[in-house]
This record gives structure tokens, C-alpha cells and sequence, in this order.
């Protein structure tokens, strides 16, 4: 009974480990791929050593990606590249615009405040 119990154990070990360090693990490299696999030209990264720039070049075959960072190109590994931020382009897209009425009344105020600074003006 004591060989049974030892076998047990150690497959409830392995067990284990396999539910709370190895799936994770693997699922965390799967997302890190798959957004590899979006960077493009234009995104704003950040890599492992805490590196800010932007997405000059991607090198798909040699896997590397090159950097502009404030006019200085770096070039890097793929796996360096720790968290990407989409292209300002797309984040201005994104931007809502103002409510119809919100709108109507700040161009509204805007012309009554640009015609009273002219008649000031011509008095």
C-alpha cells in the first residue's frame, strides 16, 4: 500500500505542476506571439529593458524589428519587445466624437465670441 500511495502522490504532483505552472506559462507565450504578429510600422513599443520607440522596420526572416527612438535606430530581437501600443493614427480614429448638440452650441459660441471681438474691434 505504501509503494501505491507514492506513486499517487507523485502524479498528483505532476498533476499540479502542470495546471499551475506549465498551461499558464504556455498560454501566456501564445499571446505574446500572437501580438508579435501584429506589430507593424508606426506602433509605439516598449521593450523588456524598458526602451520606448517607434516601429521603424519589422524583419519577418530574421526576426528582428527596428526602432526610432528620438532619431537613433536600434535594431532588436522580436522577443524583446515587451508591450505594443497601436499607431496614433488608429488611437485618433478611435477618439468619439462630440454629441451633435454639444457641438452645435460650442461652434455656436464660438461665432458669437469671434463677432463680439470684431465689433469691439470696429468701435
Amino acid at each position: 500500500m505504501g509503494s501505491m500511495a507514492s506513486i499517487l502522490f507523485i502524479v498528483v504532483m505532476f498533476a499540479f505542476l502542470y495546471f499551475f505552472m506549465i498551461r499558464p506559462q504556455k498560454k501566456q507565450q501564445q499571446q505574446h506571439q500572437q501580438m508579435l504578429n501584429k506589430i507593424k510600422r508606426g506602433d509605439k513599443v516598449t521593450t523588456i529593458g524598458r526602451l520606448h520607440g517607434v516601429v521603424d522596420e519589422v524583419n519577418e526572416t530574421e526576426k528582428t524589428v527596428t526602432l526610432d527612438c528620438d532619431g537613433i535606430y536600434l535594431v532588436f530581437d522580436l522577443n524583446a519587445i515587451a508591450k505594443i501600443s497601436p499607431a496614433e493614427d488608429a488611437q485618433a480614429k478611435t477618439v468619439a466624437p462630440a454629441s451633435g448638440a454639444a457641438a452645435e452650441s460650442e461652434a455656436e459660441s464660438a461665432a458669437s465670441a469671434t463677432d463680439e471681438a470684431s465689433d469691439s474691434e470696429a468701435k
